[in-house]
Parts: C-alpha cells; structure tokens; sequence
C-alpha cells in the first residue's frame, strides 16, 4: 500500500505507517524518505491530522537532492498553507542531520517570529519520543546552544535563524534557506522590496561555507513581479519547483531531477483533499486579480501592464509545417547582472499563423554573441535573420554580413509600446502558437504579461520585431534592409 493514494505519480510501494510503530522497515524508510518522514512523525509536528498530497512528495525529493548535493541552488514557488515551511523549515534540517549531523543550516524569514517558531518546532521535532527511538545514537543537541534561535549539536551541526534584514550573525552555512523573503503587504513598497533584495545581494548570498559543495533554497509564495524571486532568476540558473494552486497547461513545470507535474487538466488543483475549488475561489475572491496570480498561480504581473493577455496564445507540441522560418535578435554587449539580455528566437511562418519555436536569452559579451548567433544559424537554419539596427546591433550586423548569413537590420520607426499595440491583434485573433512545455516558455509568458511595466522587454522586442516582418513579408527571402512598420506596398508585390 503506498504511503498515500495521492503521492502515486512521485513515489511507488511505500508502506503506509502507524503512528508510534518503531519497526526497522519503518525506521529505515524514514531515513531514506523525506516524505515518509513527515509522515512517520506528523503528530509531533503539528495537532492537525495528516492530509497527504503528491506536491508534499515533490517538494521532499527536491530537498533530498539538495541534501545529496545534486541540487546547489534551488527555488519553490506555491501557494501559502500548503506545507511550504513545515517541509523545508521544519522537517528537513531534522531529516538531514540523520545522515548529516555536521551539516550547518542557516535559515531567514521576513519576520522574526516567524523564524523563530520554526527553529523551536524543528528543536522539538529532534527532541520528541519517536525520534530520539529511532535516532538519539546519531547526534545529540549541546546544551550549552540550544536558543530559540540556535542550536548545535555534538558534530558540530547547527540550525541558526534570522530575519531578513536582521542582524547579520557573522557565520555562514553549509544550507542557507529562505522561507517567505517578502511580506506579502510591503512589498509593494519599492523601498521595502529593495531591501531585501540588497540583504540578499549584500549579505546571504555570500554566506556559504564552501561556495562548491554548499547550497541555496529559496521557497515562499510570489508577491510582486520584481521580488526576490524574479530577482535570482534573472541572475543565475536556479532550479525552479513552481506549484501553482491550479495547473496550467501552458506553464507545466519540468525540472533538472527529472520530475514533472502530474497534472494534465487545466485548473487542476494543488492539493484538493486540504484546498476544495471553493476554497481556492474564496481566496481569489479575498486576494482579487493581482495578488491572486502572484500568491495563488506564482505569476505576478505589474499593475499597469496588461497589453498582451497570455491566453491569447495557443500552444502546439511540436514544429508544424513550416512555409518559413526567420530570426529575431535584440542584442545587448554588456555581462554585468543588472545589464540587458540579448536574445534571438526562432519564428516560423506555418498555415494556421506564426510560432514561436525557440528562445535562447544570455548576458554575454560581443565575441561571445558573435559566436552564439553563428551557433544558433547553423542550427535552425533560417532563411532570414533580422538584427535591431540600433546602437548594439550595429556590431553584429557589421560582422555576420562578413558570413553566409542572410542578415536583415531594422530600424524601429515607432516606440515600444505602438509595436507591441500593432501587433496585439495577431495574438488576440489566437494566430501566435508557442512551444508546449519549452524550458523558455515561462519566462517568456511573464515577460509578456509584465510589459510594459516589467524590468525587461528584451523578448518582447524580438517578438514584434519578427512578427511585423512575417506579417508583412511572409517570410519571404529577402536581403534588403527594413523599417518595422513598413507596408507591404512599400517594397512592391510580395
């Protein structure tokens, strides 16, 4: 019998336990399995009884991989009261120091208290009957650190909590945890949200112990388009659990382990035997539109934005007949974190519209970029590659030209708001299709969602860029030179 009917997708022939049973099998088990852990010892955890789902299983083995050292930077995004900080704050370090008692977590949340009353549940779960059964010969907590805030035990292991913006303890770790980085409330202060962004650049994210083997987890609810989270994706490659309170078909989530969401409906909830349909529309009703699609479906969009709505696009598995293919690029020479990406993506012209069939989007320099867009042609093999003729295109254009590539430069003759405007209408009429289930899928969603208010717009210049040319053209091989906007009367009968 598994360990409960719902987690089937994710785990296989797990026992189900009794409360108290001490046996090896469950004992081992435990060792071995988060989840089964959280199970095993629930009653210690928390009075309420035990409601099992498979995105409690999901969360556990991404901490394991983290544990085992296969994930270094990791992020997850759901819905408040689904198990976020009693699985990652509370459990884990206790799990871990089974196998790993000299490991050294460091944990941070928005609020002190919060911080703290996760410290003190992890203390106790160490110190309750069935653990110290199954486990008092692997550790012991010292006496001399054992705070609300901190404790160690006797291999030199310790747990330390702190708030965001807090006094900084001066000691790293081997794990630094943040559980809820923002108040859902203030963090529409820009001034608040910055805060705890420069905390996080400033002092945790170099708090590590050993930068190689050492790892980051980061989990809470989204609360603004520009919070911690958007922040860290822009910057480095994370892996990225994301459990929205209903599934999108659009946006399923795949990641590095191997695991996938096991939803296949659209609005299939996260965990319907604790959150009913009701009781997610109650809380949309209580949140309204914005916060609900940031702290429900972990896709914060600004106020203001909005010009582009994401079910405007459809979505194929795969490549349908093409009549034509092109490349867009909007190019940017600079590395630095805070600098903007370049990106080139990979159109095509089929019988039922246009799609958009690949993304790549870095922070390179010139030579390297050079390399890239040659890499990416020899790949897709286009009949046209367009390149923004503006200040950090011009490089680029200059150089490809010495190459087979059909280069196109083109000068934009409308701001970015009447492109995106112009070429709304072809989304709208549902003509734009998207790669189902494309690593570069969600990022690309939000930053359509986001404009014109977003922190980006580097994918959304490419995009009107290469659909005024496939709408205008047709996709047709051409090697003059165009202004975005032109009419096709303009260049004769195409």
């Amino acid at each position: 019998m598994n360990l409960d009917s719902s987690m089937n997708s994710t785990r296989s022939s797990t026992p189900r336990i009794r409360p108290g049973d001490k046996s090896d099998i469950d004992k081992a088990l435990a060792e071995k399995d988060l989840a089964f852990f959280i199970r095993a010892l629930w009653r210690y955890i928390d009075p309420s009884p035990y409601v099992g789902g498979w995105h409690i299983a999901a969360i556990c083995e991404h901490l394991e991989a983290v544990t085992r050292g296969e994930i270094k930077r990791l992020l997850i995004t759901m819905p408040p009261r689904h198990m976020k900080s009693i699985g990652v704050s509370v459990a884990w370090p206790a799990w871990s120091w089974i196998s790993r008692p000299e490991a050294r977590f460091l944990f941070s949340s928005y609020a002190a208290n919060l911080a703290i009353r996760d410290s003190v549940k992890c203390r106790r779960l160490i110190e309750c009957p069935q653990f110290q059964a199954w486990w008092a010969d692997r550790f012991s907590l010292t006496s001399d650190q054992n705070t609300k805030i901190r404790f160690e035990n006797d291999h030199q292991g310790y747990r330390i909590s702190t708030s965001v913006g807090g006094a900084n303890t001066g000691e790293g770790g081997d794990i630094i945890v943040i559980d809820d980085p923002h108040n859902a409330i203030d963090v529409e202060s820009d001034v608040q949200r910055q805060a705890c962004i420069d905390w996080w650049d400033g002092a945790m994210s170099t708090r590590l112990n050993d930068a190689r083997t050492g790892a980051y987890v980061i989990v809470c609810q989204r609360t603004h388009y520009r919070d911690l989270i958007g922040h860290v994706l822009n910057q480095e490659d994370w892996v990225h659990l994301n459990l929205p309170a209903e599934f999108e078909p659009s946006a399923r989530c795949v990641t590095s382990i191997g695991w996938e969401d096991p939803r296949k409906e659209e609005g299939e909830l996260l965990w319907p035997d604790k959150f009913r349909a009701e009781d997610i529309d109650t809380l949309k009703e209580k949140l309204g539109t914005y916060r609900a699609a940031a702290q429900l479906q972990q896709r914060p969009s600004p106020k203001g934005g909005g010009i582009i709505k994401i079910d405007w696009f459809n979505y194929l598995p795969a490549e349908p007949f093409t009549l034509a293919k092109i490349q867009s690029w909007d190019t940017a020479f600079k590395e630095g974190k805070e600098n903007d990406y370049s990106v080139c993506e990979t159109w095509l012209r089929t019988e039922a519209g246009y799609m958009l069939s690949h993304v790549w989007r870095g922070k390179v320099a010139f030579p390297d970029l050079k390399r890239i867009a040659v890499s990416l042609y020899e790949k897709e093999k286009p009949s046209a590659v367009l390149v923004e003729d503006a200040a950090s295109g011009q490089s680029l254009i200059q150089e490809l030209r010495k190459t087979a590539i059909p280069i196109i430069p083109v000068k934009p003759d409308r701001d970015k708001i009447a492109r995106v405007t112009a070429i709304s209408p072809t989304i709208e009429a549902g003509k734009v299709y998207l790669r189902e289930g494309a690593e570069w899928l969600q990022p690309f969603l939000d930053e359509c969602m986001q404009f014109p208010a977003g922190e980006h717009d580097d994918q959304i210049d490419a995009m009107t860029q290469a659909l005024d040319y496939l709408r205008n053209k047709g996709g047709a091989s051409w090697t003059g030179s165009m202004n975005v906007g032109e009419s096709i009367a303009s260049k004769g009968d195409w």
